[in-house]
């Protein structure tokens, strides 16, 4: 275990790089800064950040690299320098693909790779509510896992470490899908006159209920086993149908309910009309 107050370098102070340089310098960790724009780092500074000059005098300057940039050309473009003995920590998005390769360049270096993303707005860095998942060596993650735990709550996703990037893809995929869904039941209930606001008790209900039933999903999706505890495909194809009538007639975007009902009729169509919906896995599993 790397002790308490181990020098860390961030590299990248745009809002969640300062928010990451920030959590460390509350932490205790000797912490080197540097930015394209200098100026980003005065606040830092003043905070007892050090600026180095340079990406290769930053890097030099301690043991844990961290890395928050734009993509993974900025990246490449500020591994600078030598990299012996030092882990590199990637928190910048990204293919998985991209992930593994950066990897291999800085083993190629001397240097140790973890990638990873941190779950959480600026705001929260540092507090147990953001979620720093991270994968590659589990021996490297150990080593620093007490110094990345500054960050927020950790989370080893296995050696991989592309598996960083790819659990990214899935959560965003998620995410724009909750946000869509609530948004697209605000423009239906704004016909009516509703308020999104007034929408918001019931939308945080059956989002809470959703999140209740994904373990149960999550079992099923593995397993290929498909009940129909909570109604078939059959079922859920009726009522999709009313939503897409009923957003036609209202003259708001029907083209979400439309694509859900057509999966569902994929699904039907290939034979799991009687299962429930978990069967859709299938669907989103093909090219």
């Amino acid at each position: 275990m790397m002790p308490a107050g181990t020098p860390v370098t961030v590299l990248g102070l745009g809002l969640m790089g300062s928010a990451l340089a920030g959590a460390f310098l509350r932490a205790g960790h000797p912490t080197t800064v540097w930015n394209r724009t200098r100026a980003k780092a005065d606040d830092l500074v003043a905070r007892g950040a050090t600026l180095a000059e340079s990406p290769a005098a930053a890097i030099a300057a301690a043991p844990l690299v961290v890395v928050c940039v734009s993509d993974y050309d900025a990246v490449a473009d500020v591994l600078d320098g030598p990299l012996d003995g030092r882990v590199v920590v990637n928190l910048t998005s990204g293919a998985p693909s991209r992930a593994r390769a950066l990897a291999e360049e800085v083993a190629r270096r001397g240097g140790g790779y973890l990638d990873g993303g941190i779950m959480a707005v600026p705001e929260i860095v540092g507090t147990a509510e953001a979620v720093l998942a991270c994968s590659g060596p589990r021996a490297l993650y150990d080593a620093h896992e007490s110094t990345l735990g500054s960050l927020g709550t950790g989370l080893h996703l296995g050696d991989d470490p592309g598996l960083s990037a790819t659990h990214e893809m899935a959560t965003l995929v998620l995410m724009w899908s909750m946000l869509d869904g609530f948004l697209n039941g605000a423009a239906i209930l704004g016909r009516a006159g509703v308020p999104a606001t007034a929408y918001l008790p019931i939308a945080q209900t059956a989002i809470e209920m959703v999140a209740g039933w994904l373990p149960d999903y999550a079992r099923q999706a593995d397993d290929g086993i498909y009940p129909a505890d909570d109604g078939t495909v059959d079922t859920h194809l009726v009522a999709m149908a009313h939503v897409v009538e009923e957003s036609e007639s209202l003259g708001v975007n029907a083209e979400l309910p439309r694509l859900l009902k057509a999966l569902a009729e994929r699904a039907a169509t290939a034979g799991h009309g009687a299962s429930g919906y978990v069967a859709l896995v299938e669907q989103f599993r093909k090219p």
